[in-house]
């Protein structure tokens, strides 16, 4: 089994007839991720071919949703135009947004993520590299060789130690990966990604990535003690950030004591998550908790 993304799922890239939609795109398909449509506004009626299969462009996402039946869309818009992007996709009520694009403000996230709540649409995202279910489909950025099938959940906020963790455990395996992204508001959470995780019969063993800045980590210890059963490695980034420096996300700001990587680490401790100091001791963890199943 896998989280929200399947080899079911039928996926649909708003700005697919851009740079970077188009060039993702090919990497999707080339995964073998069902990708049905792309929609650009003012474009509808022509088609892009990806490995000679011609994939039709529609002007909205619901006329992209009626004509395949897509469930999924992935957004590669630019920051301007990428609030009513998702508002489009969350008005057709798909199951699944996956928002790529970097510096969104952090207004146009909080309508959309409101508005999705209400539709209940998922958003995973912004500014994130997008989830996985290897074997089954690749929605986002992630590099989709890098690991296998397997027994590991893994939810991360940055992309770059995703990739990290998978190339480290890509011999075990995963479920799903979902990089959540880091900025101050985003759609999905560690919690909701836990939750999944947990009530998921093919997740064994669960690797959460954290970094500076914010409660987010906190919150997760205190859902992991009240609800998680599961064996849990967790990995703060940002152990030597200077205070009050913006790192790397928008949501990676560490005021005084509040949000720093140690005390982060020391609750996820205190509920039992086994926590590596590195990345590469975090991946041995994972290892040595499917190892004892």
């Amino acid at each position: 089994m896998a989280i929200w993304l399947n080899q079911q799922s039928k996926v649909m890239v708003q700005g697919m007839t851009g740079t970077e939609g188009r060039k993702h795109t090919a990497r999707m398909v080339a995964f073998g991720t069902r990708v049905v449509a792309g929609v650009t506004p003012g474009k509808g009626g022509q088609s892009v071919s990806f490995e000679e299969d011609p994939i039709p462009v529609f002007d909205s996402v619901a006329e992209a949703k009626e004509a395949t039946g897509a469930n999924v869309s992935v957004v590669f818009v630019p920051p301007k135009f990428a609030k009513a992007a998702v508002l489009d996709a969350v008005a057709a009520r798909l199951d699944l947004v996956v928002v790529i694009t970097e510096g969104i403000p952090v207004a146009d996230t909080a309508e959309f993520r409101a508005a999705a709540e209400e539709a209940g649409v998922r958003i995973i995202g912004p500014n994130c590299p997008g989830i996985i279910s290897p074997g089954k489909s690749n929605v986002g950025i992630i590099p989709p060789n890098i690991a296998g099938q397997g027994r590991i959940g893994l939810v991360s906020k940055s992309g770059t130690l995703t990739y990290q963790m998978m190339f480290e455990l890509g011999d075990i395996g995963f479920t799903t990966c979902v990089g959540i992204g880091g900025d101050p508001i985003i759609g999905t959470t560690h919690i909701d990604c836990l939750e999944a995780f947990q009530n998921d019969p093919d997740t064994d063993v669960i690797v959460m990535i954290g970094e500076i800045g914010g409660d987010a980590e906190e919150r997760a210890a205190e859902y992991i003690r009240n609800h998680v059963t599961k064996p849990v490695v967790g990995y703060v980034a940002g152990f030597t950030a200077p205070e009050g420096k913006t790192m790397g996300h928008a949501g990676a700001i560490v005021s005084g004591s509040s949000g720093t990587a140690a005390a982060k680490a020391e609750a996820l401790a205190g509920v039992g998550v086994f926590v590596g100091k590195t990345p590469s001791e975090t991946a041995q963890l994972a290892r040595e908790a499917i190892e004892s199943l």
